[in-house]
């Protein structure tokens, strides 16, 4: 049950990345789509946690705050350090690198909870964090400039990413049920971008006051109403991004508590190649080599893990 649960997860956490990009390719606002997300996700959390009786008693669990602190900074904080440091260094080396967060989730379960290898499952191990890399990897064009701040921003994101992944397996371990402690670490993170978007505000509206010069110009018609339009559209992919994220993360929080972190953590990274499978199918990209390499090395991997 596990590693159907641990495949699942990957599967609908690769979509609500998806949808993320769709956002971005539709000039969605990253601040709303977030709102968005975490809005949506916090639903599915409480509708579940009422479903399964685990809810209401846990809120009064200072504990269950605690965890959801920690994972929502994770999730949240995560996210938008990863936004900066794609704005500072190539997303090509940027993703693959914040995707190793799954090496320090692998060693916590290894090393601290002494969760065990087989030799089939530390190669399938290796495939999968072979196919996150090569999956990132695009081919050669326009160099970015690395801006200093980059390696501080990469860092970080590995840091946050490894809490919001490993932190379940924390919670886990000293009794804390999943479904409450995403539920808070989503409601918290939904109150801190309701925060920027609020703040955010005062800067957002004067756009809509533009000169009679730029009135006269449809290009800049043309990127007023993008403007005008990119919170709408941000908040919609990510209400859509969020149920995904949702579905995806219980049934990660399950794999957890069913199976073994240092197997499905590698397994649940391995959802940035549903990104890659979309965007081949949908927005006609091309793959180098080492890229459809990568969803060999991932079905091999998988198979592995479960000989």
């Amino acid at each position: 049950m596990w590693f159907a649960a641990a495949v699942s997860s990957a599967l609908l956490f690769g979509l609500a990345g998806w949808w993320m990009k769709v956002s971005q390719m539709q000039g969605g606002s990253s601040v709303f789509l977030f709102l968005g997300l975490y809005f949506s996700g916090a639903a599915g959390f409480a509708a579940n946690g009422v479903i399964e009786g685990t809810l209401g008693a846990a809120m009064l669990d200072p504990r269950v705050w605690a965890a959801g602190v920690l994972i929502g900074a994770g999730s949240a904080i995560g996210n938008a350090l990863f936004m900066k440091a794609i704005a500072c260094g190539p997303a090509s080396l940027t993703s693959p690198l914040t995707n190793m967060n799954i090496i320090l989730v692998i060693g916590l379960g290894t090393f601290v909870y002494d969760e065990p290898l087989t030799a089939f499952e530390l190669s399938g191990v290796l495939l999968l964090l072979a196919a996150v890399v090569l999956i990132s990897i695009k081919r050669g064009g326009q160099r970015t400039r690395i801006q200093p701040k980059w390696n501080l921003y990469v860092g970080l994101s590995i840091l946050l990413f490894a809490v919001r992944n490993g932190g379940l397996k924390v919670t886990d371990a000293i009794g804390l049920n999943g479904t409450p402690v995403l539920f808070a670490a989503y409601l918290l993170s939904f109150i801190g971008f309701a925060w920027i978007a609020v703040r955010n505000r005062s800067l957002v509206q004067p756009l809509g006051k533009i000169s009679q010069a730029a009135a006269a110009s449809a290009t800049d018609d043309g990127m007023m109403t993008r403007l005008r339009r990119a919170p709408s559209v941000g908040l919609k992919w990510g209400l859509v991004a969020g149920l995904f994220s949702y579905a995806g993360l219980q049934l990660y929080a399950v794999a957890l508590q069913t199976g073994q972190a240092n197997i499905a953590g590698p397994i649940f990274a391995a959802n940035s190649l549903v990104v890659a499978a979309g965007s081949i199918a949908l927005y006609r990209e091309r793959l180098t080599a080492l890229q459809w390499s990568a969803f060999v090395l991932m079905f091999a991997g998988l198979i592995l893990i479960r000989m």
